[in-house]
Order: structure tokens, then sequence, then C-alpha cells
């Protein structure tokens, strides 16, 4: 493993607030996709979101689950929910490499700067972690964080 980038390291211990990153609360995965409304995703979003789902995270530990109908709070609070937002415009810009990167922030994983031991933020062993012009796999230092998590 080239470095810990699982949220918290010795270089980021912060508690899970929000606004940050922070990790899910368990193996188990659920996630929606917006399906009306002025968040809707488009259907070429939503296919780019399960394809990236099923190549990138579904191989690792984590058991990814659709939840058809979504809790946004409580206990049983559906883990990751994708809409069309300012942070990822939609109709088609959710590329696999944007969603690999936001999954990767949803399940607990850092920026370079953030690891421990750092690494440059553009070093290609981050996978689609590094921050700016995203690869389009997790790469095998995220994994690695995620089963050794999960």
């Amino acid at each position: 493993m080239a470095t810990d980038n699982m949220v918290p390291t010795i270089s980021t211990p912060h508690l899970c607030v929000k606004g940050r990153v922070c990790q899910t609360d368990n193996k188990d995965v659920t996630y929606y996709m917006g399906s009306s409304g002025e968040f809707k995703l488009e259907a070429v979003d939503k296919s780019y979101v399960t394809a990236m789902l099923k190549s990138e995270y579904s191989p690792t530990d984590l058991v990814i689950k659709y939840d058809a109908t979504p809790k946004f709070s409580g206990s049983a609070e559906t883990d990751v929910v994708w809409q069309q937002v300012i942070r990822i415009r939609g109709n088609g810009n959710y590329a696999p490499s944007i969603t690999c990167h936001e999954m990767g922030h949803a399940v607990g994983l850092l920026h370079g700067g953030s690891a421990y031991l750092a690494l440059p933020s553009e070093d290609s062993r981050l996978g689609c972690m590094i921050a700016h012009g995203y690869s389009g796999d997790l790469g095998s230092n995220d994994v690695s964080n995620i089963n050794g998590t999960y």
C-alpha cells in the first residue's frame, strides 16, 4: 500500500462532521439516484454511476445496494444520494472518474495531501482520488484501504 488515505489518518484525525469526509457506518453501502423533480439524474448519468459502482466498488469488500426508497435521517439513512447538484453537473457530466472520486469520499477516502504518509495530489497511486484530472479507476491503494477498513 502506498499510503493510508482512509479517514481518519494521522495527518487528518478529524471527527466525522457535516462538510468533512467521513466513513460510511459499515460495509453495506446504500445509494439512491434522484429520479424526479429538479434534482433528477438523466439516464446517461445513471448509467455512469451504475457502471462505475459495478466496476470499481463492487469488487471491494463493500456491499453496494440500490435503495429505491431513500431515508434522509435515522439509523437506516441512505449512505450516498446522487442528484443533480452544483458539485457535479448532470446531463452526461457524471463521468466514471468523477463518480469514482466522489464515491471514494463517501466511503472515507481522502486526497493525497491528507493521507499518511502524504502524497502529492496528482500521485497516480491515488487512482481516482487524485485531486484534479481524475483517473478512471479506484486503484490498488484505495482498494487496500477500503478492504482494510470494511
